[in-house]
């Protein structure tokens, strides 16, 4: 097996892991308590995303194959999307009236950085070169940043909270 096949099998199993949880357990669980609360614990995932300023140590000590653009582009957006994540997750838990509008652009510059950081992985083969946490960051959180990202939007579209809207 190729370190590119066991980085793949490994991410696609995160994905149905995910899905399936979030199916099973998230889904109705945000039936029940309404879209503020139901945000919480998906916006709580991406305030750790600042892990990918690990890739300045990786990069430098031959452990991440990555360009310098590369590296630049996915650190920045995830740092970026770290601190809207956070700046709505406040918005969400202090009920200010503009939560909402904090979420969608968390929602948009996540979706857009998700989408540009697939692109760079692609055309530089990261699953080919990841090792260490950068290994377990592509094949484990990103997963689960996809899929909570898509959890967010399910519940700024179905889920409503009369007591908080």
């Amino acid at each position: 097996m190729t370190p590119t096949l066991a980085a793949e099998l490994a991410m696609t199993a995160s994905f149905v892991v995910c899905a399936v949880v979030a199916y099973l357990f998230a889904v109705p669980w945000g039936r029940t308590v309404g879209v503020r609360k139901a945000l919480v614990p998906l916006l709580g995932v991406h305030t750790a995303r600042h892990v990918a300023l690990q890739l300045v140590s990786a990069q430098q000590l031959g452990a991440f194959g990555i360009s310098d653009a590369g590296r630049d582009q996915i650190m920045y957006g995830d740092v970026a999307g770290m601190i809207l994540a956070l700046v709505a997750l406040v918005a969400v838990h202090l009920g200010w009236r503009s939560w909402r509008a904090f979420t969608w652009a968390f929602v948009a510059a996540t979706a857009l950085d998700l989408g540009n950081s697939l692109v760079v992985g692609l055309r530089e083969e990261l699953f080919a070169v990841a090792q260490n946490l950068s290994w377990l960051i592509l094949t484990f959180y990103v997963p689960l940043l996809w899929v909570t990202l898509a959890l967010i939007v399910w519940a700024l579209i179905v889920l409503r909270d009369p007591n908080s809207e």
